[in-house]
């Protein structure tokens, strides 16, 4: 074959490939509580044909008007997509709608960005495998109003070729969407771990804020030196994660042992002021239970061994 018609042949396939990744995919957005109305938005801001559907009549009014396509039956809804995002209450509630319009699903992707349990997802990953349905399980990491920004993090796990084939769909509702593993549990267990320090962590602000409101200190006076204080917990987050992933606490630069006393004070300083003490007093078991197992001498990440170690 002469070069100038390989050369023809190569771009020609080339532009099929182009074409072929450039075409807009159809998408369904099932649930139309807050976050899935965000979702649908984002994705019709970006271009996408996007149908809805919802339970509840009365919801998608405002999408339409944008150009979205609501759906009458979930069924309608799900034959207009290839890509199905799903985003309700919960696993069950999905299951409902999903289980009766499982032929039409048949080799569609599935994306089901409810929130819920690893083994929840597991289960709904066994299902749609016995129905020939590509699966994704999915977890929305940010409020309904960073929603298709470039700062919005969102977590995949399950069929990678699905999350390959579609990464721009994804990336439409965020610019930090994150492929997790085969797992389809996964995304759970990282929505779970990450909500998990934000809700303990929120519940040490708003105590350290009550603890200085006590002595008449206002929270906003406190609030420029935690934000200084959180550079340093920001450093420590790969340093703990490095140490527990070792299974290895130096702790030169200061041992468990003292630092539990330092909760007591703490403690002794709340409950004087008529505080509710039970997380803080938690925290401390949970050291000093670490403790206890002979970690006295270790670093604070010690303490996870106090957490997989519950009385």
């Amino acid at each position: 074959m002469p070069d100038d018609a390989k050369t023809a042949n190569t771009t020609t396939a080339a532009t099929t490939k182009n074409a072929e990744n450039n075409r807009i995919t159809p998408v369904t957005v099932i649930g139309l509580g807050a976050m899935g109305r965000a979702l649908a938005g984002a994705l019709l801001d970006a271009g996408y044909p996007t149908t809805v559907w919802n339970r509840t009549a009365g919801r998608g009014e405002d999408l339409v008007a944008r150009g979205a396509t609501l759906a009458a039956s979930p069924a309608e809804a799900v034959r207009a997509g290839e890509v199905v995002l799903v985003c309700v209450v919960d696993y069950a509630a999905s299951q409902a709608i999903l289980e009766p319009v499982a032929a039409d699903l048949a080799g569609r992707v599935l994306v089901n960005v409810t929130s819920d349990s690893p083994e929840r997802a597991r289960e709904a990953a066994k299902w749609a495998d016995g129905h020939g349905i590509r699966y994704l399980d999915g977890a929305v990491m940010i409020p309904t109003v960073m929603v298709g920004s470039t700062d919005a993090l969102l977590f995949y796990a399950g069929d990678k070729s699905a999350y390959d084939e579609h990464e721009q769909v994804f990336t439409s509702l965020g610019g930090q969407s994150a492929y997790v593993g085969a797992d389809h549990g996964l995304a759970a267990v990282y929505e779970l771990s990450m909500i998990d320090f934000f809700w303990t962590s929120m519940s040490g602000l708003v105590h350290g804020y009550a603890l200085a409101a006590k002595d008449g200190v206002p929270a906003t006076s406190i609030a420029p030196f935690l934000k200084a204080h959180i550079s340093l917990l920001s450093l420590l987050i790969e340093v703990t994660a490095k140490d527990l992933d070792a299974g290895e606490y130096p702790g030169a630069e200061g041992n468990l042992a003292m630092e539990v006393e330092g909760i007591e004070h703490i403690l002794h300083a709340a409950e004087l002021r008529g505080l509710d003490v039970s997380v803080l007093r938690s925290v401390r078991d949970v050291a000093r239970r670490a403790v206890d197992l002979g970690h006295g001498a270790d670093s604070w990440s010690a303490t996870v061994e106090g957490a997989r170690n519950p009385a």
